[in-house]
This record gives structure tokens, C-alpha cells and sequence, in this order.
């Protein structure tokens, strides 16, 4: 079991291929897309040189600039803040550089094989991840209402544990055709696929996580959601994504997004910087040795203030500077809602539909915490119990997941005492670094009566609630009920020939632009789509023996539901 509620249907067939995020609204082979030997594409040798904007250095902007200019096209990337968006790998002031925290993505599943394409790219290292009761977890604490329960996996849990997991695949498999959409996905069988998922679709459009699992008979008993939404399945709880979408949820289950997770060794953030500093070894127009990191003389340039159109149809993006450049496209991967807020924009950039779109992007708020410590204590055997002094912790106390990250064991090591979200995660917002802290070991130490974890800290903890970073104002999108037809609109934007003449050479990106968001996959998915759109802007095309997401859009378009 890699998780504390399984997904229902464990594939044990050694033979079978390996689930990839590629679906279900799109299920269009990204993977084998980047790995095809033709490349993504080509552009005519006339265009060669000329300047597309891409606004945001997170993963989707630098992976979006990185594959313009292989094409030959220059590549301008602005970024208010720093390169990696919310891959943000921050160290500790006073400890060795090895000792990092993840302030935003830090597990990644094997069906993120897109983003596993650009990890393998740059050389970087991953290992699993210390989830719930995964292999990579020696013990598992469950905490709630008081009574604490030790496992080192889910055999280990009273029943009742099992009698949610059970619950769970039942939902799952009654209301959601589980086994049959993911055996589909598996196999990449694209009608089968969609003829699933637009059932589903229709069918579910308007129905929360909640609802969902209230229509179940196998939930009939609220307190089998109850611990269903505190302890929840591969991660953790899920009880703040009640509210959304069950269509949300049912993109991660069916995809193994939530499964077998693995970090990055060393951090997250290495890999967009790695590819800013990458000189690709096939590469057109620009002589070898080029790299993002040459053309704009090391550093991006600043954040955006303001995006007009202009005559001609161009996009002109004023930066923080004061300079204007004007450009016939223009990447945009930032928080949608910048567009609202922090950066003047033009009406005439979007069709209105698109910008109702934006302004109702639902976003989830998300805060960590992480302390430096000696050495991994929590491997200590306990004199009395033979159990491990600490282990990695759910509960229904303000500190919610609690995970133990360790380099070996005479290594000083990192806590995130508290990973929490939407109302869990506001309820830190008014406090500082220490403050939220204090709160975090008292409720661990409740947890813990025997265990000093404070005499373990060699450094000042570090924090983020990213509902209260200017550049994200969220941790990432997740569509409501009746929220379909908004997250259409800006996955397909990419899709222009479709649009007005007037409202072209804008390309949204990112990943609260895919169906995905909140894995960096999505991130990488809507990259690859703004690139095929900008070849196409500039009159390039696709090779035919490798046609792009552009090429195949109406043979896998997601479902379209109707506006009246």
C-alpha cells in the first residue's frame, strides 16, 4: 500500500504500460511528443531571430522559452521574482546549502512523465517521497479526536481505516467507472477515454467532492467522511477540497497523480534554473553554446506592469524599468489573476468569455513550515515500544501533515512540522515564523509527550502561505462546481485560429491553465501547447511523422458542454 486510503484497483500486472497524466480531457501523448527524434517542430528561416515575449519564470515559462529558441525564435522571459515560479527551493541562514526546504511543488508522481522528460533532460536525481505509509516511510502516526494510532502500514490501523478505503473504491468504482477509465488510460485508448469522460462530465459538472461522496451508499456514514476528509488517500486529508469540483478529483485519482510520489534530490528549483543555463545540443539559427541564460546577458528581465495591443496586432509589454518592447507573441504563465491586478492590461488582449474565465479561477490557499534539525532523531527506537521515537504525522490538530526528511542518518535533516491548506492553511496567516512554530510544536508535543523535537532545531524555521505571495495570491487552481466550461476556454486558448483576428499572439500558459493544476505536469502540458501555438503564429509547422497537440485538436478535443 502506498498510501493511508488506497485509490481503488492496485495494477499488479507487470506487463501493463505505465498510467501518464496525459487525460482524461485531453489525452494527447506528450511524452512520446518530446521524445520523438523530428523534435517539436520548425519554423521558417525568415522568422529566425525574431523576439516572443514569455511572461513568468516559473517551470512553464522557462520550459515554453527554452524550446522557442531551439526552434530559432528569441526568447524574451520576464519574471518579478525569481526563476522557478512555485518550484521554490529555499535554504536555511547559518546550515550547510545541502539542507533545503521545498516552499511549493516537492513530490511528483511517475505518470508526470512529460515533466520526468526535462528532470532526465538536465540529469537531476529523484527518490521517493516520505507520503503516508509509503515504502519510503518507516512509521505512520494517524491522530484524531484525541487517540493516536502507530502503523508502519495500513494493516497496522484499526478497521475502520479499511472500512474507508473500502468505501472510497466502492465510490470510486460505482459513481466514477474507475477500473475502466484508468485501464483506458493505461492503454491510451482515446476513444474509449473520451467516451467515459464525456458522460462524466455531463453527468458531474455541477456535483462537489462532498456531494459526490454523500450520493455514495458506501459514505453513508458521516464518520466515515469525516475520517475520510482528515486522513484522505495518498497524501493525506482531503477534506479542504470538499467544496471543488468532483470532476477535480477524479483527474488525480484516474491518473495516479496522487501515487508513488519522489522528490527531487537537492530541490525542485534546479529544474528550471538547470534549463536556463542549458545549451540545447540541437539547436536552429542561434550557434551552439546558446542558452536562455546568454541571450539575456544572465538575468530576465523585470516584472510586467503593463500589456497592451497595439497597431499591427502586436503585444507591447511595459516592464517595471519603464522599457517597451512590442512583440508579435507573447507567452503569458503567471497567476491568471496578475492580469486583474497587478498588471495594467488592455481589454482588447482576451475575448470577454476568456476573461470571465480568469476573474472566476477559483484558487486554494497552501502554508508550510520547515525547521532544521541535528540529525533524523525520529529513527530512535523508543526503550519501551521497539517504535520509532517520531513519524510522519496526520491529524486534526492545526498542524494537520507533518513530514520527516532525511539525508542519512548522521546528516542534519528537515521537518515540515505543518502542510496545510485553504482554511487550515488562513488560520497561520496573521502569524510570523515563530509564532506559527510555537503553535506547531505544542500540538506535536501533544502528539509526542516524551519527544524534545525543539532541542533537535540548529536554525530559524522558514515559511510560506502563498495566498499572501504578491506574484501568486493562491497555491494553485481548482475549479468549483459548474467550472468546466471556464477551464475550457483557457486550456484550448492555445487554439487560435478559432478566435477573432484581433484577439491573436497571446498565449496563456501554466498550470492553473491546464486541467491538472497543482502538478508541475500541467505546467509543462500547457508550455508545450503555447509552443506549438507560436510556431503556428510564425507560420511553422509540426513534423508529420510527429504531430503536435495542435495537429490532433480535433480528434481529442476535451469535451464541449453547452452555454445555454
Amino acid at each position: 500500500m502506498t498510501s493511508t486510503v488506497p485509490n481503488a484497483v492496485q495494477h499488479t500486472d507487470a506487463a501493463a504500460p505505465p498510467i501518464t497524466m496525459f487525460g482524461p480531457d485531453f489525452p494527447y501523448a506528450y511524452d512520446d511528443f518530446l521524445a520523438h527524434p523530428a523534435g517539436l517542430g520548425q519554423i521558417p528561416a525568415t522568422e529566425h531571430g525574431q523576439e516572443v515575449a514569455v511572461i513568468g519564470g516559473g517551470l512553464s515559462g522557462i520550459i515554453a522559452a527554452y524550446e522557442l529558441m531551439k526552434m530559432g525564435l528569441r526568447p524574451v522571459v520576464y519574471e518579478a521574482d525569481r526563476i522557478g515560479g512555485r518550484l521554490r527551493t529555499v535554504g536555511f541562514d547559518g546550515c550547510e546549502p545541502s539542507l533545503t526546504a521545498e516552499m511549493g511543488a516537492m513530490r511528483f508522481p511517475p505518470s508526470s512523465t512529460a515533466l520526468q522528460h526535462y528532470i532526465d533532460l538536465v540529469g537531476l536525481e529523484t527518490r521517493a517521497f516520505p507520503n503516508p505509509l509509503s515504502p519510503a516511510t518507516p512509521s505512520t502516526v494517524v491522530d484524531l479526536k484525541g487517540e493516536s494510532h502507530y502503523a508502519e502500514t495500513i494493516d497496522d490501523l484499526p478497521q475502520v481505516y479499511r472500512d474507508v478505503a473500502d468505501a472510497w473504491n466502492a465510490c470510486l468504482e460505482e459513481g466514477a467507472d474507475f477500473s475502466d477509465m484508468n485501464r483506458a488510460l493505461r492503454e491510451r485508448d482515446v476513444p474509449r477515454i473520451r467516451e467515459i469522460w464525456a458522460e462524466l462530465v455531463e453527468r458531474l459538472d455541477n456535483q462537489t467532492f462532498y456531494g459526490f461522496l454523500c450520493d455514495s451508499d458506501a459514505f453513508k456514514s458521516f464518520r466515515h467522511r469525516e475520517i475520510f476528509g482528515q486522513v484522505g488517500f495518498g497524501t493525506g486529508g482531503w477534506d479542504t477540497d470538499f467544496p471543488n469540483s468532483i470532476l477535480e478529483i477524479l483527474r488525480v485519482v484516474y491518473t495516479e497523480a496522487d501515487d508513488h510520489h519522489r522528490g527531487i534530490v537537492g530541490g525542485s528549483q534546479q529544474l528550471p534554473l538547470r534549463l536556463w543555463d542549458r545549451e540545447p545540443r540541437k539547436i536552429v539559427h542561434w550557434p551552439l553554446g546558446t542558452s536562455l541564460a546568454s541571450l539575456h546577458g544572465g538575468e530576465p528581465r523585470g516584472a510586467v506592469t503593463r500589456l497592451t495591443r497595439t497597431a499591427g496586432n502586436r503585444i507591447t509589454v511595459t516592464d517595471a524599468t519603464g522599457d517597451i518592447r512590442t512583440f508579435r507573441a507573447a507567452v503569458f504563465t503567471g497567476q491568471s489573476w496578475l492580469l486583474l491586478s497587478k498588471i495594467d492590461c488592455d481589454d482588447a488582449l482576451f475575448p470577454i468569455d476568456h476573461w470571465t474565465a480568469m476573474e472566476r479561477t477559483h484558487y486554494m490557499e497552501s502554508s508550510k513550515l520547515f525547521v532544521p534539525v541535528d540529525r533524523p532523531f525520529w529513527l530512535d527506537k523508543d526503550e519501551l515500544t521497539g517504535r520509532d521515537t517520531m513519524s510522519m504525522t496526520l491529524t486534526d490538530r492545526m498542524t494537520r501533515g507533518t513530514y520527516l526528511l532525511d539525508d542519512g542518518p548522521d546528516r542534519p535533516a528537515v521537518i515540515c512540522l505543518s502542510y496545510t491548506w485553504c482554511d487550515d492553511s488562513l488560520k497561520w496567516l496573521p502569524l510570523s515564523p515563530k509564532e506559527r512554530m510555537e503553535v506547531m510544536l505544542k500540538s506535536l508535543g501533544e502528539i509526542y509527550p516524551n519527544v524534545d523535537i525543539r532541542s533537535h532545531v540548529i536554525g530559524n524555521p522558514v515559511t510560506v502561505s502563498w495566498e499572501n505571495e504578491p506574484y501568486f495570491m493562491g497555491a494553485f487552481k481548482a475549479n468549483l462546481p459548474g467550472h468546466y466550461r471556464y477551464q475550457r476556454r483557457l486550456f484550448t486558448h492555445f487554439m487560435q485560429d478559432r478566435l477573432p483576428a484581433d484577439k491573436r499572439g497571446l498565449f496563456l500558459a501554466g498550470d492553473d491553465i491546464s486541467w491538472t493544476a497543482g502538478w508541475a505536469e500541467g505546467a509543462v502540458q500547457t508550455a508545450l501547447n503555447a509552443v506549438w501555438g507560436v510556431m503556428h503564429q510564425f507560420g511553422g509547422a509540426s513534423d508529420p511523422t510527429n504531430p503536435g497537440p495542435g495537429d490532433l485538436f480535433d480528434e481529442i478535443a476535451p469535451v464541449e458542454l453547452p452555454e445555454d
